[in-house]
């Protein structure tokens, strides 16, 4: 499926075995960041309606930016960028259900479980295994994003609220697979067009169909939706280039940075920093490091 026009071209003197992992970092650090602005939209709106806003936003900014290169979508792309779409509302969808149902500490350890979940689904659905290294890392960072969720006093229930949140922490899991193995025949500007309008599109009939409150158009909010829609729209857009070249199990670890920066910032902002929460994001940096080992080998 890959051909020479599928991918962006490099900067000048760029090391193709460095530059995707590094923006897939800063795409972390750009994560981490948005926390706090999220937390603040959604005094205005709903999470369906403030999904709804933001990807729409973000949908609209990729088609401005790349409507030149919408003339050459192929149908992979279209079914790609609808069905990585889909994955992503729904990820969305089933966490933010789950999250009206159980404390956000049991969430945050539920929902780590993406992490062990990517290299197991790239086995039993692509027949791909990842090397030895990468499940060491895998190993090691799920035992700092547990850490970071710090699940001390959890109630060990399980009930819908427990497996809607799995379902959604499959859900990224999936998106993550999907991504490495369908990134590499895709142009990603057009791609991402897909993505965030399918996003957009069924964030808000799910809104709709739960009889979600419409939001509400205050000042706050509307600077929220734009800062983040245009974070999305390139956060989107280096994630489906970076995917091309970064195997998914690897490129897993590097999304578990996120909470460590969302920590930070949270620190930043007064909150505190637990000596639990210090040990897991340590341990987060080093699954990285650990992956390193086995960067030459492909997943």
């Amino acid at each position: 499926m890959t051909s020479s026009s599928a991918t962006l071209p490099l900067p000048s003197g760029a090391r193709p075995s460095r530059l995707p992992d590094l923006v897939l970092l800063l795409i972390t650090v750009v994560w981490g960041g948005t926390f706090l602005a999220v937390q603040t939209a959604l005094q205005w709106a709903g999470p369906f309606g403030f999904v709804a806003l933001r990807f729409g936003v973000a949908g609209a900014l990729a088609l401005l930016l790349s409507w030149r290169h919408l003339r050459g979508l192929t149908h992979a792309e279209l079914r790609a960028g609808v069905l990585m779409g889909a994955v992503l509302c729904g990820s969305y969808g089933l966490q933010t259900m789950g999250l009206g149902l159980i404390a956000s500490s049991k969430s945050a350890f539920l929902t780590a479980l993406y992490v062990p979940l990517v290299p197991l689904i790239m086995l039993l659905l692509f027949r791909r295994p990842p090397p030895l290294a990468a499940w060491l890392g895998i190993a090691v960072a799920f035992g700092g994003l547990v850490l970071l969720s710090d699940p001390r006093g959890l109630e060990w229930s399980f009930g819908l609220g427990e497996a809607l949140t799995l379902a959604g922490a499959a859900m990224i899991a999936l998106e993550i697979c999907l991504l490495g193995r369908y990134a590499g025949g895709c142009e990603p500007r057009r791609m991402a067009v897909v993505q965030l309008l399918t996003v957009a599109l069924l964030a808000t009939l799910l809104m709709l169909a739960t009889g979600e409150a419409a939001p509400q158009p205050t000042p706050g909010l509307i600077g929220c939706v734009l800062g983040l829609g245009l974070a999305t729209t390139l956060i989107q857009v280096a994630m489906n280039w970076a995917q091309q070249t970064v195997p998914a199990t690897r490129a897993t670890l590097i999304y578990a940075m996120e909470p460590v920066w969302g920590g930070l910032v949270g620190w930043l902002a007064g909150e505190p920093l637990t000596v639990p929460a210090l040990c897991g994001a340590a341990l987060i940096v080093a699954s990285v490091l650990v992956a390193e080992l086995g960067k030459g080998r492909q997943d």
